[in-house]
């Protein structure tokens, strides 16, 4: 086993952080929040979660050299909430491995993670259109520390409203 490289922990950062704001996105929603549609033609949080859990396991297929895309049935809110994590735990463990990724770490963040990160915007978003909005917050000032991938996060520092 060597030790990752900076890119690789950089990439394992960024997982860290999708964690914190995705956990905060999705934690307390209304019960009925998973089937909100603010359109006909447009994704539902509980389909747009599923999505993120299908890109984090196609991230986790390219740092083993593959590239695996799967469309996954939607699920309960709750089940989608938890496989998000596991998801994250299982790229973190991947990279933390000292493995070589399959695949150039810039690829694996400019494709399924940073899509992750604008769909967790989206939540976001929703939650306000939801009328159950999460609040504001200085991310700069967030406790988000490589390897912090599961549904325990550091307390928020400074949010606001």
């Amino acid at each position: 086993m060597t030790t990752p490289s900076t890119k690789t922990e950089f990439l394992r950062h960024t997982l860290a952080t999708l964690a914190y704001r995705g956990g905060k996105a999705v934690r307390g929603a209304p019960d009925d929040f998973a089937g909100f549609r603010i359109g006909p033609n447009t994704r539902t949080p509980g389909e747009i979660l599923g999505h993120i859990g299908d890109l984090l396991d196609w991230a986790l297929s390219q740092a083993e050299g593959r590239q695996v895309w799967r469309d996954s049935v939607a699920r309960f809110w709750d089940d989608e909430v938890a496989r998000f994590f596991a998801s994250l735990e299982a790229l973190d463990a991947r990279l933390a491995s000292g493995e070589p990724s399959g695949f150039p770490e810039e690829k694996v963040f400019q494709g399924p993670i940073a899509d992750a990160l604008t769909h967790v915007g989206q939540i976001a978003m929703l939650r306000r259109l939801a009328e159950a909005p999460i609040r504001g917050e200085n991310y700069f000032k967030a406790g988000i520390e490589a390897g912090r991938v599961g549904d325990e996060q550091a307390e928020p520092v400074r949010e606001f409203d």
